[in-house]
């Protein structure tokens, strides 16, 4: 991810609607992860690879004792001001024990991996058994924009894609379905604009209609009620739940 980047998120995840609706699905699919693995005697031990800034982190911290790794100096100072807990190291070379965590996530960062599944492998490997990774990535090559270029993507995935490669990194798929169905067409049409015009953002973070922008997360938060019953079968984004038998 370009250095800037870094800077811009740290800005505008708190409040910006992708990000708010992003943390209410995903709290959504916590929850009942959090409620199987969760004992009595001791908290969960939580691990958010690619941690970037650290908003996920906060996030994690209501479910267990949340840390997080990444790769950048930049995101790490932004976690360190916030006063949370993470290191650097690489996805692909953890810098953990094996089974160390109950809870493992990747949040929008296995497309940025040259090796995915040897990413999702590691992820595997500090997974305790029995233990859950949840994984949030971008869907459809034909989606890619420019927040791909600058974050410097590697691919952007169909769920089924995505599913092989956690099974050939060893994980049991419980459930998988794309996300923000609700902005699919929008961001389509915006990026096939883009394309069209040659009109580059330095951030497409940075494209956000203040006025609408607590409408729009409300809106995209909101499909964590339909994500309770059933899976969407298109959207800008794909979540899984795999489970280390």
């Amino acid at each position: 991810m370009q250095q800037h980047t870094y800077a811009i998120m740290d800005e505008v995840e708190g409040s910006h609607w992708w990000f708010v609706g992003r943390r209410a699905i995903l709290e959504s699919f916590l929850a009942p992860i959090a409620d199987k693995l969760r004992t009595p005697h001791s908290a969960l031990r939580i691990l958010d690879v690619g941690c970037g800034t650290g908003a996920n982190l906060e996030m994690l911290s209501q479910f267990g004792e949340a840390e997080g790794v990444d790769v950048s100096d930049d995101a790490l100072e932004f976690c360190r001001l916030k006063g949370l807990k993470a290191q650097k190291g690489l996805a692909e070379t953890l810098p953990y024990a094996d089974e160390t965590f109950e809870l493992t996530t990747a949040l929008d960062v296995v497309e940025h991996l040259d090796d995915d599944v040897a990413g999702l492998k590691e992820m595997f490997r500090v997974t305790k058994r029995g233990g859950y990774s949840l994984i949030f990535v971008p869907a459809f090559m034909w989606l890619w924009g420019v927040q791909d270029d600058i974050s410097n993507h590697r691919i952007r995935y169909t769920k089924k894609q995505i599913v092989e490669r956690l099974e050939k990194a060893g994980y049991t798929i419980e459930r998988a379905t794309y996300a923000n169905w609700t902005f699919f067409a929008p961001i389509l049409g915006g990026r096939v604009f883009m394309k069209l015009t040659g009109i580059k953002p330095e951030s497409e973070n940075n494209i956000n209609v203040s006025a609408l922008n607590g409408l729009f997360g409300k809106l995209f938060g909101a499909e964590r009620f339909w994500l309770r019953n059933f899976n969407f079968p298109i959207g800008v984004s794909i979540v899984v739940v795999a489970k280390k038998g």
